[in-house]
Order: C-alpha cells, then sequence, then structure tokens
C-alpha cells in the first residue's frame, strides 16, 4: 500500500495540543483536510518526577516529528503502553486493535507466530499521537518496512551495560565499534538508547536479508571482542557476564523485532530520550540524562537531524560482502584468548606489555 503522504502544519497542532489541554484535556484535534483525531486525559502526569504530563509528551513528538517520522515511515510499531504513566502498569499491544480511527494508518501483516494480523504502521503524525493516545510512550519500530517485511535496512548492535559499568566505559566502547565498523567500509549511525546503553546501527544495502544482517551483527560483535577483551562480552546470561563487562548484543537482527527509535522518548522517570549522536560525542562526558523531553527539541534546534544524516548513506552489496570477509578473517586470524598477544587485525596495532598482561589473565 502507498503511504499516505500529509501535509501537516506542526506548529498549529502544537498550539491546539496546548489549548486542549488548557480547557481540560479532552477535545478533537485537527490535521487538515478533514483529518481528525480525538484526544483525552492530557493533563494526566505521564512523568511525576520531571512534571511531564501526556499533552507535554504530545506536543514533544509533535516537535521532533519532522526527523521521526521518516525513520518510522513505513514500519509496523510495537506498542508498549503505560496508560497510567511510568508509575502505572505496562503491557505490549502488536496488533492494531479494534476500532481504530481512520485516520491511523494500518495494514495486515504476516507475523510469522500468529499469522496475519493487523498493525499499526508509522510513518504520519495522526497515527504517532494515536499512539501516545493509548498511553505508549516508547516508539518502537520494525527494522524492516512493510513494503519487503523481510529486508531490513538497519542491523543493531546494542551496548548493553552491567549496573556496576559507568557509562563513560560504554561511550568508549562505542568509540570502538565505530572505529572497527568504519575501517571495514561501513556507514556508523549512534544514538543512546535513552535507558542505559548505546544503539550502534549499519545501514543496509537494499534487498539484504535478515540472515545477513544478523551474520554481519554477529561477525563484528566478535571483532569488537576480541580486540576488547577486558570489558566487552558475547555472554548473553546476565549473570554469567564477566563483573564490570559490556554485552555487546547482536541478537535483535531478527525479523518482528524492533528497536527504540531516534527521538523516542524511554519510559524512564527522567524522560530520557534515544539521542543521535556525533561520533566526537562519544567522551567520558557523555550521560544518558542529557537528553531529556525538556531539552531535546533545543539540542534537534542546534544540531538538525544528525540520525537522518548518519542513515542517509547505505553500502552497496559489494562493500557489505567485502566488510564481512573482513570481519570473518579477523576472527579467524584471531588466537584463543587466553594465549593472545597481539590485537586482531581490525582490532588494532600490537599490544603493549600492559595489554599482554591483561590477556595473560583473561
Amino acid at each position: 500500500m502507498t503511504p499516505r503522504r500529509r501535509s501537516v502544519d506542526y506548529a498549529d497542532v502544537e498550539a491546539q495540543l496546548r489549548t486542549i489541554e488548557r480547557d481540560g484535556g479532552e477535545g478533537e484535534l485537527s490535521f487538515g483536510r478533514g483529518e481528525r483525531l480525538h484526544v483525552s486525559s492530557l493533563g494526566k502526569m505521564f512523568f511525576p518526577n520531571v512534571g511531564i504530563t501526556k499533552g507535554d509528551l504530545m506536543r514533544y513528538y509533535t516537535r521532533v516529528a519532522p526527523m521521526l517520522l521518516p525513520e518510522i515511515e513505513g514500519r509496523a510499531l510495537v506498542l508498549q503502553r503505560h496508560p497510567d504513566g511510568v508509575g502505572g502498569p505496562m503491557f505490549f499491544q502488536q496488533s492494531a486493535g479494534e476500532h481504530v480511527p481512520d485516520v491511523v494508518r494500518v495494514e495486515t501483516l504476516d507475523t510469522v507466530d500468529l499469522g496475519e494480523k493487523p498493525r499499526i504502521i508509522g510513518g504520519d503524525l495522526p497515527t504517532l499521537l494515536y499512539t501516545v493516545q493509548l498511553g505508549t510512550i516508547e516508539v518502537h519500530p520494525w527494522l524492516s518496512r512493510v513494503d519487503d517485511v523481510t529486508t531490513p535496512d538497519w542491523c543493531l548492535i546494542d551496548l548493553d551495560p552491567g549496573d556496576d559499568v559507568p557509562f563513560s566505559q560504554v561511550a568508549a566502547l562505542a568509540r570502538e565499534v565505530t572505529r572497527i565498523a568504519e575501517t571495514c567500509g561501513l556507514t556508523v549511525a549512534i544514538k543512546t538508547s535513552g535507558a542505559s546503553g548505546i544503539h550502534v546501527v549499519l545501514p543496509l544495502p537494499p534487498r539484504t536479508s535478515y540472515e545477513t544482517s544478523a551474520a554481519l551483527a554477529l561477525g563484528l560483535a566478535e571483532a569488537v571482542v576480541a580486540a576488547n577483551p577486558e570489558r566487552a562480552t558475547l555472554e548473553r546470561g546476565v549473570k554469567a557476564r564477566p563483573k564490570g563487562s559490556i554485552y555487546v548484543d547482536a541478537l535483535q537482527n531478527a525479523r518482528g523485532k524492533s528497536m527504540a527509535a531516534p527521538y523516542s522518548v524511554r519510559a524512564k522517570p527522567a524522560a530520557t530520550v534515544s539521542a543521535p549522536l556525533r561520533a566526537r560525542e562519544l567522551t567520558s562526558r557523555l550521560r544518558i540524562e542529557a537528553f531529556t523531553v525538556k531539552n531535546m527539541p533545543a539540542r534537534v534546534a542546534r544540531t538538525g537531524d544528525l540520525w537522518g544524516e548518519a542513515v542517509a548513506t547505505r553500502p552497496n552489496a559489494r562493500m557489505l560482502a567485502r566488510a564481512m570477509a573482513t570481519l570473518q578473517d579477523a576472527s579467524a586470524a584471531s588466537p584463543p584468548r587466553r594465549e593472545r598477544t597481539r590485537r586482531s587485525r581490525v582490532g588494532g596495532t600490537h599490544a603493549g606489555p600492559a595489554s599482554r598482561r591483561r590477556a595473560r589473565r583473561a
């Protein structure tokens, strides 16, 4: 189905939301051309620790919509609903449900496990605000679009630190992931997860399969861990991970998996946002809590659409094949970790004495 392209006056919608919240919190939003959406409870406190209401959340998404909507265009959305805000119960909704307003985009997709089901599809403001009306705080799109759900255009590496790991170390490891990927000729987009880690996303060539995307993610993760054995791990079990390590999660690259979208708010008490980053921002000063609903629009006004710029360049199939071969060769050439005295070819230069001592202890 061809997506419905809408020309929306975002400032007008934001003003309408403010008026509705001031006048009791319930009313009709008009998007022009007869398109309307009923909203309610805009005064409900969704983030009590920082004083952000449901209406504030809708206004935030309206302000960042020019950057967010192109990235979720044509992607099925996984709804993580918090009807009473972050302090209340949460539940997931996959199917679109019944009585969906006509203004909301819905398409029937094969969900593999459950067969064909109607799904809410991202890409326009009425649909996005409808999900917030349902109590959805986070925007979780699939990694592929509905025109071909079997071919992702994003490959995700999620750096997931243990509770005892300073965020400065996550930023340092993200620099390593970025360096290794770019050494292989890959384009990289980086953002805070908005929760505790960092997402590194690799734009993919058209018609890339999920199998190829998963193999790429695993190859890159293995290279990162080989080059950084003292702080990175592929151990999925939380209790089995080495103390102070960061899990390099490459296992989210499968059909039906989703990730927090760039510019998405996260259901955390401080109303943090998954914030696109420049590579030079991956320093010891980087903090998750520096990016919130309250300050993210001003940041976007200063920086522009960092995410859109980063994912605009996609490798072709030949470049991707070369990158995967480089990663595979590096993994094959790496000696067992206990015997390593050098880093892998992708991982960097020869290890110095301190590095050799760490390798012997590993």
